[in-house]
């Protein structure tokens, strides 16, 4: 069984070394980002500034997203204590939100009405049953590939409405109370401080930038993972270990990859074993694909560049596709 080959290598093991110095890196990674924003002061450089914190809180988006998954720590208290001060007070990002919505993709991945992440909204995942009117929102909806990526820039404010929204309304919401306390602290002391440092404009323009940045390094990292990749029907029956490879795809590279994507490039090995440690999903990787091909299931792997260009020529596929699944050949009903 692969579990019992998984657990006999010890890679389900917590590595607190590991998380201990990359909890201290990002520490240092901000104190030195916030230092630098004051040394610079009221200037135009602090663009480069806001671009740098875009890509620091990105990553401690990361690392909040192994705690979540009770990655770091045995204990599922320490586990949840470090996610919320890492999404909901760093971030300003609601835990609980998330972890409902993230639970779900990972039960169902691609499935629709059942994976929050592929739902119909402003673009379309797979062929709309009620495509948009008019000659303009035709012509939009037809080449929505090609300002997927464009639209990533406003994903970060999507997401902050999107927890706050939470938080308000779901009153039965766990830790709701301090989910509000450290989201609104992050939401305005933040924003606070670049208005008393920097004048109006650059503050503004430093809060765009990173918010921008932020937006579209996430969404370039996540898209990867699964946009592209086979649409389950809603009625469809599938094993937990095909489900989760064939609806997967991995990202090919060296070091840099795994740094710049959060350990996300491992995608197969995270769905099957998503409390797995980030850095021994490498060495998994090996065991999950002699498994694949001891059964012949596909394991899909590509370079970032190419799961890019498949998701701008899918996007497009779907928005060409209309209301017929069938017309368009990279969203397949599995059944």
């Amino acid at each position: 069984m692969l579990l019992d080959s998984i657990r006999s290598m010890g890679l389900l093991e917590r590595r607190y070394a590991y998380y201990a110095t990359r909890s201290l890196l990002l520490l240092s990674a901000l104190g030195t980002v916030a230092a630098g924003f004051v040394l610079i002061g009221d200037s135009w450089l602090q663009i480069a500034v806001a671009a740098v914190l875009a890509v620091v809180l990105t990553q401690v988006i990361f690392l909040g997203h192994d705690a979540a998954h009770r990655q770091v720590f045995v204990s599922a208290r320490a586990n949840e204590i470090m996610a919320m001060i890492l999404a909901s007070g760093l971030s300003g990002l609601s835990l609980a939100w998330w972890n409902t919505k993230h639970a779900r993709h990972h039960q169902a991945p691609n499935q629709v009405g059942k994976d929050p992440d592929i739902e119909p909204g402003v673009v379309h995942f797979y062929p709309a049953e009620k495509p948009p009117t008019g000659t303009l929102g035709r012509f939009l909806h037809a080449h929505q590939g090609w300002w997927f990526f464009p639209l990533l820039a406003v994903e970060a404010i999507n997401l902050h409405v999107q927890s706050v929204a939470a938080v308000l309304a779901r009153r039965d919401m766990k830790h709701r109370r301090t989910e509000i306390t450290l989201i609104t602290g992050r939401l305005v002391l933040y924003p606070a401080v670049l208005f008393v440092v920097l004048s109006p404009a650059r503050a503004v323009t430093f809060l765009l930038v990173q918010m921008v940045v932020t937006g579209v390094y996430l969404g370039s990292v996540f898209a990867p993972a699964h946009v592209g990749m086979p649409i389950l029907g809603a009625d469809a029956k599938m094993d937990f270990f095909r489900r989760q490879v064939l609806i997967s795809r991995n990202i090919t590279g060296n070091r840099f990859t795994t740094w710049f994507m959060g350990g996300l490039n491992l995608q197969v090995e995270h769905h099957l074993f998503p409390n797995m440690p980030r850095p021994n999903l490498r060495r998994a990787q090996v065991v999950v694909q002699e498994f694949c091909v001891g059964r012949r299931v596909t394991y899909t792997e590509k370079t970032l560049g190419q799961a890019w260009v498949l998701i701008i020529g899918h996007m497009n596929r779907v928005g060409a596709a209309g209301r017929d699944p069938y017309a368009c050949p990279v969203v397949r009903q599995l059944r």
